[in-house]
């Protein structure tokens, strides 16, 4: 595989982890008590999930990207509901860069994008109460509600 892509990839995922990271700070802030648990557990493996590609992408001689101040999220988040629609479309727009870095990198890398994308999937679906065929691949994928970028930076969440 071309290591330049395998880095920007990389890259990218990170900056999805960031943004997903922040926009479950909103999430938890938001959501009711009832699934409470459920974000705090999508925050504790995005974070965790931030960590080791951080420790890839210096692996693989990069400087790892820093997370931004703020993201603008892709829509207003004014109560529990609007939370929930939030966490499964952080889960969506991270399982598309995962699906990237799946199709860029060599297994050790692949098999971790793919447990990932995965991770992702399965909480997306938790989220909505319901999936897509080919999770991680936006051109598969039926449209969600709002499809604006969570933030200006070219993160892909």
């Amino acid at each position: 595989m071309n290591r330049a892509a395998t880095l920007k990839a990389t890259q990218a995922a990170l900056a999805a982890e960031h943004a997903a990271v922040y926009g479950y700070g909103v999430v938890g802030g938001r959501i009711g008590d009832d699934r409470l648990a459920e974000a705090r557990e999508g925050y504790a493996a995005h974070r965790a999930r931030r960590d080791d590609l951080v420790r890839t992408v210096r692996d693989m001689g990069g400087t790892p990207q820093s997370a931004a101040p703020a993201y603008a999220l892709p829509f207003a988040v004014p109560d529990s509901a609007a939370a929930v629609r939030l966490a499964a479309e952080l889960e969506s727009r991270v399982a598309a860069v995962y699906a990237d870095l799946v199709r860029t990198s060599d297994a050790p890398l692949r098999r971790q994008a793919a447990g990932a994308l995965r991770e992702a999937a399965v909480r997306s679906v938790r989220w909505r109460g319901g999936g897509v065929a080919f999770p991680g691949l936006t051109e598969r994928a039926a449209p969600t509600a709002p499809s604006a970028s969570a933030s200006g930076a070219a993160d892909g969440v």
